[in-house]
């Protein structure tokens, strides 16, 4: 019973060892070996309360089917993996391959229209900016040359108002002069 139990101890440490092999079928001297412990097991050698037990030699049938349904299924796979073909499996592999590529490739493309046209709409948005700029710097510079117009008209009206005021003074002063000459050529 404890080299049963040792040996299953043992037995996950070889499988962690080598994960990608299936395990092999087991030699004919270990079924005959495993065979015997578990016709032990059901016997229940001298120990009465072991004998008289249906359930533990039932239990002990059930693990048993159980450990031989698994070798079966075991020593199936390892059949099948010895009946695959590889090269159709290589052929499939690289087919596959070839399809991602072509995909690969047709979004590479897809991915440099996109950047160009984020290019193109990027450059037209700049130049739109730009054009709107020098639009607002004309705009700027005739508004500033209309505003010293303005200012300058401003002062024209200024002196033209002093001048216009000058002329009546003068006009004045002029129809005065003309009734005092007139008054002493009499």
């Amino acid at each position: 019973m404890s080299s049963l139990y040792t040996r299953s101890k043992e037995l996950p440490r070889s499988r962690k060892s080598q994960p990608d092999l299936p395990p092999a079928p087991p030699s004919p001297t270990a079924r005959t070996l495993r065979h015997e412990r578990l016709s032990r097991l059901e016997s229940g050698g001298s120990n009465p309360a072991a004998s008289d037990s249906y359930g533990d030699r039932a239990s002990a049938r059930a693990r048993r089917e159980a450990l031989e349904a698994r070798l079966a299924t075991l020593t199936s796979r390892v059949e099948e993996d010895g009946h695959r073909d590889y090269r159709k499996l290589y052929e499939g592999a690289l087919t596959e391959n070839q399809k991602l590529k072509a995909k690969l490739q047709e979004a590479q493309l897809e991915l440099a229209d996109v950047r160009c046209k984020l290019e193109k709409v990027a450059q037209q948005k700049q130049e739109k900016t730009s054009d709107r700029t020098s639009v607002l710097e004309t705009e700027k510079r005739e508004r500033r040359a209309l505003e010293r117009k303005m200012s300058e008209m401003e002062e024209e009206m200024k002196v033209l108002t002093e001048l216009k005021s000058d002329n009546q003074r003068l006009k004045d002063e002029n129809g005065a002069l003309i009734r005092v000459i007139s008054k002493l050529s009499k």
